[in-house]
């Protein structure tokens, strides 16, 4: 009799143990369904600011006659003084949305900062008020330049100067027809302003961007 006594006392504390494990188990499930939240708003906020950095780094040469600039204009653009951030915050902004975040995005040369709220909550559980919690995150991108300009040779002489052209200069701008560019890493580059190529793929070549620490 003592025996069945024993065990009726500790069937309660058996179901209050349990329902105790069943919990606390639960409430691990909750923090980690919390903690992939929280790692998809700065997943999100990642690739928002990374996205306006890149925009606005791509469209550096939008606009500009690459021929008629002078050895200054080259060194403002490589400085990135003349970075444009027309539509780059926008596109940070799709990104945050095709990545179901709400966003914000706050342009400071050479930096872009961006802060996302996710759409989705972590939902309901055990935990109250989980149902209308959401993640929210962070991201600094920078565009950093990468490259100097080495050699710009000097001006055609005028038509008094010379009844012939330089050979080393674009006809009729006073320009010559290729500028020397060194960027990072010991890679050189001969641009000419006539004849360019690919105006993004060049951007790219001058700029980085990286997520700031």
């Amino acid at each position: 009799m003592t025996g069945t006594r024993d065990r009726g006392q500790a069937f309660p504390i058996y179901i209050v143990v349990v329902t105790g494990l069943l919990f606390a188990a639960l409430a691990f499930v909750v923090i980690g369904m919390g903690g992939a939240k929280r790692s998809d708003a700065q997943g999100a906020a990642d690739a928002a600011a990374l996205a306006a950095a890149q925009e606005a780094r791509d469209n550096v040469f939008v606009g500009l006659d690459l021929p008629g600039l002078a050895q200054g204009d080259w060194e403002r653009i490589l400085r990135g003084d003349r970075l444009d951030t027309e539509g780059a915050c926008g596109k940070g902004l799709a990104f945050a949305a095709m990545n179901d975040a709400q966003a914000t995005c706050e342009e400071d040369l050479p930096e872009f900062r961006v802060s996302v709220v996710t759409n989705g909550t972590v939902g309901d559980s055990v935990i109250p008020g989980t149902e209308g919690v959401h993640a929210n995150a962070r991201a600094t991108a920078v565009i950093e330049p990468r490259c100097t300009l080495t050699s710009m040779p000097p001006p055609s002489p005028s038509p008094s100067a010379s009844s012939s052209p330089s050979p080393s200069a674009s006809p009729g701008t006073g320009m010559p027809a290729s500028i020397g560019i060194r960027c990072k890493g010991g890679v050189v580059l001969t641009l000419d302003p006539e004849r360019p190529g690919s105006l993004t793929k060049l951007a790219r070549k001058l700029f980085s961007v990286r997520l700031a620490d």
